[in-house]
């Protein structure tokens, strides 16, 4: 391998996501120009105006908690981490967007965060298996005391939130569990106050404090709304008494006329009279509210929902506006139409979207529900997407519509896996489940099956085919990939590695073939013969999964489950650029026509774009 001179590093230019299962993960800052929201190991920053993004990148897995300071001067984070390690919380500083402190104490996951009013202490909760309080000292950036959340006899306490006025007072919730706690600074002590509910037994899902401290409401996961007086720690009302809100109350917002805003776990949004919690307005999203966060006074406020999609929603109109959807599941495959790259198609778990590259915007959504497509193609004349279903049927759509075009019923046994279209736009080649190559004769209206080419084991995991349509090669998941003569539909050269093949690249000038997988090599291969030219370590850890080569052949990219993006040079065979952004498995990427861009896609739904570098 060549001596690998200085890594560049690749920049972020834009990140399509949002993890919308955090709870009260999207929080409008108090400047009231910018929203924060987690996005896998990161947080993204993202101005409402221009659209642009900034990145706290620290964590070293899933983050689970965001809150912001009310000054706004503070951003902190916490994260999930595996059982028995410490799950760390960063402290950064929001207007230089850097990293002031790692506080770690709490093991597994970190369930909650809360600043208090003036930004003196954090607050911090951990999950179920750590299950303690902490208060940190903001300014010393170090813990001053800490104790178990909830009582022995109560369930876990997920929520905590902190007092308006009084800094050494905060609130934390849970299973059958309120407490009002003090701290005690001269002796480092916390000291807990159970809240009496009466004969209610409930699961608390969310805690909003009035603006003078001296009620508290909370929502349950029964569907109501709690009121607690924080003077004397006692249930003053709950309500509504008759029509619960359905699925649970996941979310609150307190409006300065005493009126609440109600998220639930059914999609509903709704405004509720303060006294009696009576609906006076109300409106459907897509999936369970997990945020609500207000723009200022309440004139204007966000929802984030766990189908990923972030809505505006103006106070006086109650009408919602969708600003931002992404991925909730699986990203599996991504592809640009021949030649632009203001457009590009991505494919996971019910949907095909279609985004719009300058704005970064969804243009279309073709929706097959319960189904999975596993890989997408434009046809080369750009008028139909064609895509591989695990239901074994090839579906077309039309690019500008999404209308279904034609359906191939049956075309593999365990499920489509992969599919190319020749240039030509007269043949479709399509790899199954259960290793077979079948090539598609597609007329004006019809479509049959050409010719199946049986010689894989195991599922085909991706196909390229020869830009003089004469001859194609599969990668499959049994160790080997074939190069076929798809004019005369005979195997020419077959090449075997212990390894799972998981995607393959013809050079531009169609004499060599690089190929990756499991074992984290990227073999380079002579097409005439089959023989193999070198190897090179694609990567640490994981196998590698996605690959792309630039139009001239002179760089290629690959991605996997070390979450890098790595550009390498092809012929010294060594990494000049690497990306870090993603915190799921890399499971495709592409490098737009026109060497614009590199985009990448991953297992937690996220889409990342990747300015191209200057190579010169």
């Amino acid at each position: 391998m060549a001596a690998v001179g200085r890594v560049g590093e690749l920049s972020l230019r834009a990140a399509i996501g949002f993890n919308g299962h955090v709870p009260c993960g999207l929080i409008c800052h108090p400047d009231k120009e910018h929203v924060l929201y987690p996005l896998g190991c990161t947080v993204v920053i993202q101005d409402l105006d221009s659209k642009k993004q900034a990145f706290l990148h620290g964590h070293t897995n899933n983050v689970s908690c965001v809150v912001v300071s009310r000054n706004g001067m503070y951003v902190a984070s916490g994260q999930v981490t595996f059982i028995g390690f410490k799950a760390d919380i960063i402290l950064w500083d929001f207007q230089k967007k850097e990293l002031l402190a790692r506080l770690s104490l709490h093991k597994g996951k970190v369930e909650g965060l809360a600043f208090s009013p003036n930004s003196l202490y954090l607050m911090s909760l951990g999950g179920q298996d750590d299950g303690s309080v902490v208060v940190w000292h903001v300014g010393k950036r170090e813990a001053i005391c800490g104790s178990p959340a909830s009582a022995c006899s109560a369930g876990n306490a997920t929520v905590v939130v902190c007092f308006n006025c009084r800094d050494e007072m905060f609130v934390t919730a849970g299973n059958g569990t309120i407490r009002v706690w003090e701290l005690d600074l001269a002796n480092r002590k916390i000291r807990p106050t159970e809240c009496q509910t009466g004969q209610l037994r409930r699961v608390i899902m969310c805690v909003k404090m009035a603006d003078d401290d001296n009620y508290s409401y909370i929502g349950t996961s029964s569907g109501d709304v709690l009121k607690v007086n924080t003077n004397n720690n006692l249930m003053t009302d709950y309500g509504p008494q008759k029509e619960k809100f359905s699925s649970g109350v996941t979310a609150l917002l307190l409006l300065k006329t005493g009126d609440l805003i109600v998220g639930t776990g059914g999609g509903i949004v709704a405004l509720c009279k303060g006294s009696n919690y009576k609906v006076m307005k109300k409106i459907q999203v897509q999936g369970a509210v997990t945020s609500l966060t207000s723009r200022g006074q309440g004139h204007q406020f966000f929802v984030g929902t766990n189908e990923c999609q972030i809505y505006r929603i103006n106070y006086t109109a109650f009408k919602e506006e969708l600003i931002a959807a992404c991925h909730n599941e699986a990203v599996h495959d991504i592809i640009f139409p021949l030649g632009t790259s203001d457009l590009f198609a991505t494919c996971s778990k019910n949907d095909i979207r279609v985004w719009h590259t300058p704005e970064n915007r969804e243009l279309l959504r073709i929706v097959i529900p319960n189904m999975t497509c596993h890989a997408i193609e434009f046809m080369k004349d750009g008028k139909s997407i064609i895509s591989a279903w695990n239901d074994g049927k090839i579906r077309a759509f039309m690019p500008e519509t999404g209308r279904l075009m034609y359906v191939i019923n049956h075309a593999h046994s365990l499920g489509v896996t992969a599919i190319a279209a020749t240039s030509d736009c007269k043949r479709i080649i399509s790899g199954g489940g259960e290793g077979q190559v079948r090539i598609w004769e597609i007329g004006e209206r019809t479509h049959k099956l050409g010719e199946v080419l049986k010689e894989h084991v195991s599922a085909v995991s991706c196909i390229k085919i020869k830009k003089n349509d004469g001859e194609c090669v599969t990668a499959s998941l049994d160790g080997t990939c074939i190069i076929w003569d798809i004019v005369r539909f005979i195997r020419k050269q077959m090449i075997l590695a212990n390894t799972l093949f998981k995607c393959v690249c013809y050079h531009p000038e169609e004499y060599q073939i690089i190929t990756s997988g499991t074992d984290r090599r990227i073999g380079y291969w002579e097409v005439f013969d089959g023989s193999a030219i070198r190897e090179v370590e694609g990567s640490v850890s994981g196998s590698i999964n996605g690959m792309d080569i630039t139009s001239d052949g002179a760089y290629f990219v690959t991605g996997g489950d070390d979450h890098l993006v790595k550009l390498w040079d092809y012929n010294e065979g060594a990494v000049t650029h690497v990306g870090v952004g993603h915190s799921g498995n890399i499971t495709r990427l592409k490098i737009c026509p026109g060497k614009k861009y590199i985009v990448s896609v991953s297992a937690d739904g996220a889409i990342l774009l990747w300015k191209y570098p200057d190579l010169h």
